[in-house]
């Protein structure tokens, strides 16, 4: 019963519920800019000769690549059902993974383009607003 008392608190509490729609925002963001990424030219060549600028597209990698991407998946479902204190650590962490991430991918991967910068900007950004609202957030009671 604790489980469904934590559902419900959350359901009352505004901050789980934006936390997590910001979480789908960012999924989306990811979405669009892989698939926006894939339409350049010079991405689709590397992508056919098996590597992109030195990095192999082996099994390893591309299992890495989903098992990063999945990270905003579950917190969509994570920050509305995890109980208050583990909710905020999770969140926290989670973002922060997610904007190293992104500021790595700067430095590995195809030529930075004006797409990708805007799309890293707000990713970064939502991420950050993300570890700003759970800092802030102070438990219903």
């Amino acid at each position: 019963m604790k489980s469904q008392s934590t559902l419900l608190g959350n359901m009352n509490d505004p901050v789980p519920m934006l936390m997590s729609k910001i979480w789908v925002f960012l999924s989306l963001s990811y979405i669009f800019c892989d698939v926006l990424t894939n339409m350049e030219m010079s991405v689709l060549r590397m992508l056919f000769e098996g590597n992109i600028t030195g990095i192999p597209m082996t099994q390893g990698f591309l299992l890495f690549a989903g098992l990063s991407l999945q990270i905003p998946f579950l917190m969509v479902i994570l920050a509305t059902i995890l109980p208050y204190r583990v909710n905020r650590i999770t969140n926290i962490a989670a973002a922060i993974l997610m904007i190293i991430y992104q500021l790595v991918s700067f430095f590995m991967g195809s030529d930075i383009t004006l797409h990708y910068v805007y799309f890293s900007a707000v990713e970064i950004l939502g991420n950050a607003a993300i570890v700003v609202l759970a800092l802030r957030w102070k438990k219903v009671v």
